[in-house]
């Protein structure tokens, strides 16, 4: 019998290290073909996109303020572009990442378990409505309000797009922020409360500086809906190439792309090109800088 039980369990114990084996190369093989899509994006946008910012000239791409990619004697400028993309994303950022991690506190610490879940699946339904439904609203509604208050002749302009764009991310900001102050452990809010703290004082100073990194990560994705959006603003924004002003109407890095590349050809195609270059490389230049800040903050600790 206990030669046998023996056997028995040096099977299950080799079968269990099969398996073992079998998950690792699995998980393994998952993680190199996410970083071969990264690399193979990459590789593709800097074949498609160099040749253009070659024959344009780099500071005449980059620093141009004209596109008129159509033009008898074409200009390929996308200034305009970068600066109204970082203006928006920036207004994005300004108006909705506070309304978001406040409402991410309201659900993790203030409120009662059905208003969180409530909180969780208006959030939920938020994060899965496509971003043509954003973009038919807020032409229907944001763009005329936005013209009657301010007094303009057309609502399509900047300060719509921020609007919409701040309403989108939304869902990112909310869901990631909860999860990360849901995270830090009670053992630090409940030291604070026993030091004489009050419960807003123990969120706003213990809970919120510990689920930094998460927050952070919150504001990561936030940026990366905010800049990558191209339906919804194309629907608000007017999409016309001006230099940007708050009631202005413009055009973004992803607009332009999607507006023209349907009927592109020749040096206009691979400006295009160039152009979805230059924002891959915005976007990670940013999650860059704010992945050193989050390692900077942790080394001060």
């Amino acid at each position: 019998m206990a030669a046998a039980r023996d056997i028995r369990a040096g099977r299950l114990k080799k079968a269990a290290d099969m398996l073992e084996t079998v998950m690792r190369t699995l998980f393994t093989v998952c993680g190199f073909i996410a970083v071969g899509f990264v690399v193979i994006i990459t590789v593709f946008l800097i074949i498609s996109g160099v040749p253009a910012i070659g024959e344009i000239g780099l500071a005449d791409f980059l620093f141009g303020t004209k596109w008129a990619s159509t033009a008898a004697q074409p200009s390929f400028g996308i200034l305009p572009f970068i600066l109204t993309s970082v203006y928006g994303t920036f207004g994005a950022i300004v108006i909705g990442v506070p309304l978001g991690i406040l409402c991410a506190v309201f659900a993790a610490k203030y409120a009662s378990g059905k208003a969180a879940a409530l909180t969780g699946g208006l959030v939920g339904l938020m994060s899965g409505i496509p971003s043509v439904i954003y973009g038919l609203i807020g032409m229907i509604v944001v763009v005329p309000a936005v013209r009657e208050i301010f007094g303009l002749p057309d609502g399509a302009n900047l300060f719509s797009a921020i609007i919409v764009l701040s309403v989108m991310i939304l869902p990112s900001v909310i869901s990631v922020s909860e999860t990360a102050l849901r995270g830090v452990p009670k053992e630090y809010e409940e030291a604070s409360l026993a030091l004489g703290a009050t419960k807003t004082e123990t969120v706003f100073k213990v809970t919120l500086p510990a689920a930094k990194s998460g927050i952070l990560a919150a504001v990561v994705l936030g940026i990366g809906r905010a800049i990558g959006e191209a339906m919804a603003v194309m629907m608000v924004a007017g999409n016309v190439p001006n230099m940007p002003g708050l009631f202005q109407s413009v055009r973004f890095l992803t607009t332009a792309v999607a507006s023209e590349m349907s009927y592109s050809s020749g040096l206009q195609r691979q400006a295009l090109f160039s152009i979805a270059l230059v924002l891959f490389a915005f976007i990670m230049l940013i999650n860059l800088t704010l992945n050193l800040i989050v390692k900077r903050g942790d080394k001060h600790k």
